[in-house]
Order: C-alpha cells, then structure tokens, then sequence
C-alpha cells in the first residue's frame, strides 16, 4: 500500500530513526525531526526550528536540494480532511507574501494528517 500511495500521489508517514543518519549534517546541534512524510522521492521534514521540503533530482536521484522554510515565514496553513467519497486528505501552507498555497501535499485517509497539522501548529504559533 506504501508503494501504490507514493505512486498516488500520497504523503506516508517516515520513521525519524531511518532519517537521522542522512540529516545529522544539516540538522542544528539542538535541533531534531518531529515528523517525516515521503513521497515517492521527496519528502517533507518537519524538525523543532523549521520545515525542510526534500527534493530528490534526476532519474538516480542521487542529486538532493534541501529547501529550510523557517516556521516564521509560514503565514497560514490548513488541512481538509478525507471524507467518505473522498479517499484524501490535503495540508495546505501558505508562506509569507503568497496569495495562495506554497505547499499542498496529499495525505492517505489513514496516514495522521493531525501530527504534521499539529507540529505546525506548535512552532507556527508560538
């Protein structure tokens, strides 16, 4: 079912033990990872200091861009959940000076969409 969601288009949830070695040289001395999301490739990492969006690039994808978005310059952000007909749920994140959403990642009816709603919930709001 993993494979099948990522290929759908679906965020499924990371272990943040798998990630810890692959971030260690980017992540702050007092800084750690909350919640992992990957998709197909690329994934969104939110760690205590700031959001990092992954993307994977090339066929081997042995090339990686980082992009650190600081929860400061997050503006707004929202989540629909999956209804009944509708198998998705969808996080939306507006960053600052944008009229519309930045970020708009799918999440499986399943995944806990309310942890990466939460997380943002913590740092943005401060």
């Amino acid at each position: 079912m993993g494979l099948l969601s990522g290929l759908m288009g679906h965020a499924s949830e990371v272990s943040i033990e798998k990630l810890t070695t692959e971030f260690q040289p980017i992540l702050l001395d007092n800084e750690h990872i909350e919640k992992a999301y990957k998709l197909i490739r690329d994934m969104l990492v939110f760690t205590n200091k700031r959001l990092i969006l992954v993307n994977k690039q090339g066929i081997t994808a042995s090339k990686t861009d980082y992009q650190s978005i600081p929860y400061s310059s997050i503006k707004m952000f929202s989540k629909e959940t999956a209804g009944m007909m509708d198998l998705d749920a969808e996080l939306k994140i507006w960053l600052t000076g944008e009229s519309t959403p930045t970020i708009k990642q799918d999440f499986r009816k399943g995944d806990n969409i309310n942890e990466a709603y939460k997380v943002l919930s913590k740092y943005v709001l401060k």
